[in-house]
C-alpha cells in the first residue's frame, strides 16, 4: 500500500493515473485497475459504504447478485478480491481520512493499493510519497506542452524569460500552471509577458488565476485554485486555521519555530504541535535549516516552516476579508516585531561585546549570534518594511538599527540600504529626530562599504547635524568619525583629517576612551594617505594603547594591520611582516578566523613564521 500526499493542486491524481497506466502497460496488473474518487474534501464526501457499492459494480457484482445489507456487501467485496488471482491495482483517490477507505483495503497483500490524499495517513503502515512543486525546467515544460497543440504557438520559444517568470508566479504548482496555460490558450494574440504583467499589477497570482480559470481538466475537475484551498482550510480545527492565517502574514519565505510561536502567542512546544499538524495536512512544509559548523547552530533549532506562495496569498486574503481577523493579524505582527527586536538587539550586543562588559544572554559567542541572524535574515529585513505603517513604526525602526552592524559585517548592502532608508522615513514621520539621525548613520555606513562614498558623506553629514541640534555630543562625535571615513573613501583626505581630529577631541571631552581609540586609528589611516607617516605611526600607537586596555583584540588586529601596511608602503618589509604576524595573533584572540588567516598569509610573504608566537603580545614599540 502506498500513498501520494501533498497540497491541493500538486498533481496527486495526475501522477497516480499516469503511474497506473504505465504499470498496466508493463503487465504488472493483469487484473486491471479499480478507481474510485472519494471526493474527501468536498462538502459531501463519498462514504466508505458508497464507495464499496461503486467497487462492487466495477467488479460486475450488481443487480440480483448485490447483497442487500452493508455488512454483506463488504464481505462479498473482500471475498471477491481474495479469490481474484489476477493482481489488481486499487486506486483510492482524494481520501481525506482513514475511515473513508480502511474497509476498502484488500485483506491480503496480493493486490496493490495506491491512495492520494492532502493529509498524511501517518497512523497507517503505508509507503508515503510526499509530492513537492515542480522544478523550474519541468514547470516550463508543462506550460510549453500545454500550448503545443497549436503548431503556430511559438510563444514559449519566443519568450523564455517571461515563461520562467510566469512559472515562478504560479509557485511551480501544477494546477496553477494548468490554469495559466489555459488562460494563454484563450489569449492567443497576446504574449506570455502580458499575463505576467497582469499578475504583477494585481499583486496576487491567486486572484488572477482564479478569475481566469474556466472549464475542467482531463479528469473532469474544475480548473480553479481557490476552491481547492478553501476546502482544505475549512477542514482545519480552529487552532490550526488560526496559525495558518497568521503564518501567511509572516515576512520571508519561511519562518523559524520561535518566530511562529511569537506570531501566534504560543509557547514553543504548543506551536510545534500545531505546525506539525499543518504539515501533516500538507499546508505547511517543514524545511531543514542550513547549518554551518563554522557559524554555530541556530538557537531556534534546525526546522523552519514554509508556506507555498499561493497558500500564503489565500491566507492573507482570508484575514483581509474579516475585521476581526485583521485585528488578530495586526496584534500578531506586533508580537513578532517585539520578538525580532528583542533578540536582534541581544545579537547586536554580542557583535559589539568587549571583555569586561556584561555577557549578552543567549548567544555564547559571536558565531552563535551571526548564525541566528543568518537564519532569520529574510524575516528580520521583511519585518522592518512594516515601519511604513504607524502601528509598527517604533518597533520596526528599533529593529532596523539593531541589524545594521550585522548586514554590514555580512556585506548584505542592498538589505542594509533598504532598511536604513525605511527606518529614516518612519522616524521622520514620527518626529523622532534622534531615531532619524541614527538611521542616517546606518545608511551612511552601508553606503560607504558599498562604494558609494559621496552619498555616504551626505548621509553622515545629515546625521551629524541632527545630533548636534539635539545636543548629543557623544553621537555627534561618532558622526564626525563616520564622516571622516566617508570623506577618506571619497578621496577628500584633507577634510577627513579635520573630521577625525574633531571626533577624537569630542570623544576625549565626553570621556569615551574606547571610541577615542577608534578615532585615533582612523586618523592614522588618513594621515598616512596624506604622506604624514610619522604622525600616522604616532596615531596608531595611541589607538593600540587604548584598545589593549579594553582587550578589544579585533580592533588591536585592525590597528596592527594598518601599521603593517604603513611599513610595507615605506618598504620596511621586515617590520611589516612582524606587525602582520602580531595582527594575526590579535584576530585569533577575537575569534576572527578569516582575518587571522589572511594576515598570517601576509606575514608569510615577508618571511615571518607561519603561526603566531605562543607568548603574550609584546607592548607596542
Amino acid at each position: 500500500m502506498s500513498a501520494l500526499t501533498g497540497m491541493g493542486g500538486i498533481g496527486k491524481t495526475a501522477l497516480a493515473i499516469e503511474a497506473a497506466h504505465q504499470a498496466r502497460a508493463k503487465g504488472w496488473f493483469p487484473g486491471g485497475t479499480l478507481f474510485v474518487d472519494l471526493r474527501g474534501y468536498d462538502d459531501n464526501p463519498v462514504t466508505s459504504d458508497q464507495a464499496v457499492l461503486a467497487l462492487l459494480d466495477a467488479l460486475g457484482i450488481r443487480g440480483p447478485d448485490l447483497p442487500r445489507t452493508t455488512a454483506r456487501q463488504y464481505d462479498t467485496y473482500q471475498v471477491h478480491l481474495a479469490e481474484r488471482r489476477a493482481r489488481t491495482l486499487l486506486v483510492l483517490d482524494n481520501a481525506s481520512d482513514p475511515p473513508q477507505f480502511l474497509r476498502l483495503l484488500p485483506g491480503s497483500g496480493h493486490h496493490r493499493v495506491l491512495i492520494t490524499s492532502r493529509d498524511r495517513p501517518d497512523s497507517l503502515p503505508l509507503h508515503i510519497v510526499d509530492l513537492e512543486t515542480l522544478p523550474e525546467d519541468e514547470a516550463t515544460a508543462l506550460v510549453t506542452t500545454a500550448l503545443s497543440n497549436d503548431p503556430h504557438d511559438d510563444r514559449p520559444s519566443r519568450e523564455p524569460q517571461a515563461l520562467r517568470e510566469l512559472t515562478v508566479l504560479c509557485g511551480h504548482l501544477p494546477l496553477a500552471l494548468q490554469i495559466a496555460a489555459a488562460m494563454l490558450r484563450r489569449r492567443r494574440s497576446r504574449g506570455i509577458a502580458t499575463l505576467v504583467a497582469d499578475i504583477k499589477k494585481v499583486g496576487d497570482a491567486l486572484s488572477v488565476l482564479d478569475n481566469g480559470s474556466r472549464g475542467t481538466d482531463q479528469y473532469g475537475r474544475s480548473l480553479a485554485l481557490r476552491p481547492v484551498l478553501e476546502t482544505s482550510y475549512r477542514r482545519l480545527p480552529e487552532d490550526q486555521a488560526r496559525l495558518l492565517r497568521l503564518l501567511a502574514l509572516a515576512p520571508g519565505s519561511d519562518t523559524g519555530t520561535e518566530a511562529a510561536a511569537a506570531l501566534a502567542g504560543l509557547d514553543e512546544d504548543a506551536a510545534v504541535g500545531v505546525l506539525e499538524d499543518l504539515a501533516a495536512a500538507c499546508l505547511v512544509t517543514a524545511v531543514r535549516a542550513k547549518r554551518d559548523a563554522g557559524k554555530g547552530d541556530t538557537a531556534s533549532g534546525d526546522v523552519r516552516w514554509r508556506l507555498h506562495d499561493l497558500v500564503r496569498a489565500f491566507g492573507v486574503g482570508v484575514t483581509a476579508g474579516d475585521p476581526g481577523l485583521r485585528e488578530e493579524g495586526e496584534a500578531a505582527r506586533e508580537r513578532l516585531l517585539g520578538f525580532y527586536w528583542r533578540w536582534a538587539d541581544i545579537a547586536d550586543d554580542r557583535l559589539h561585546w568587549l571583555p569586561g562588559r556584561p555577557e549578552p544572554v543567549r548567544f555564547g559567542d559571536r558565531a552563535q549570534a551571526l548564525a541566528w541572524l543568518d537564519g532569520e535574515r529574510a524575516g528580520l529585513v521583511g519585518a522592518v518594511e512594516w515601519a511604513a505603517e504607524e502601528r509598527y513604526a517604533r518597533r520596526a525602526v528599533g529593529l532596523a538599527l539593531c541589524l545594521a552592524e550585522y548586514l554590514r559585517c555580512r556585506r548584505y548592502f542592498s538589505d542594509g540600504i533598504a532598511i536604513a532608508r525605511t527606518a529614516g522615513h518612519a522616524a521622520r514621520r514620527a518626529g523622532d529626530r534622534l531615531g532619524e539621525a541614527a538611521a542616517w548613520t546606518k545608511l551612511g555606513s552601508v553606503l560607504r562599504e558599498a562604494g558609494r562614498a559621496e552619498e555616504a558623506v551626505e548621509a553622515h553629514g545629515r546625521a551629524r547635524d541632527l545630533f548636534r541640534a539635539a545636543g548629543d555630543r557623544l553621537r555627534e562625535a561618532t558622526a564626525w568619525n563616520n564622516l571622516g571615513n566617508a570623506l577618506r573613501k571619497a578621496g577628500r583626505s584633507g577634510e577627513a583629517v579635520d573630521a577625525h581630529t574633531h571626533a577624537r577631541d569630542l570623544f576625549r571631552t565626553v570621556g569615551d576612551r574606547h571610541r577615542e581609540a577608534i578615532a585615533w586609528n582612523n586618523l592614522g589611516l588618513t594621515l598616512q594617505d596624506t604622506g604624514r607617516a610619522e604622525e600616522a605611526t604616532e596615531a596608531y600607537g595611541k589607538a593600540l594603547e587604548i584598545h589593549r586596555e579594553f582587550e578589544d583584540w579585533y580592533k588591536v588586529g585592525q590597528t596592527l594591520r594598518n601599521l603593517a601596511a604603513s611599513h610595507e608602503r615605506a618598504q620596511r618589509f621586515s617590520e611589516a611582516g612582524s606587525y602582520y604576524l602580531l595582527a594575526s595573533d590579535a584576530f585569533d584572540r577575537a575569534d576572527a578566523d578569516t582575518e587571522g588567516a589572511m594576515t598570517r598569509d601576509r606575514a608569510r610573504e615577508f618571511g615571518q613564521p607561519p603561526t603566531p608566537p605562543p607568548h603574550p603580545m609584546p607592548p607596542f614599540q
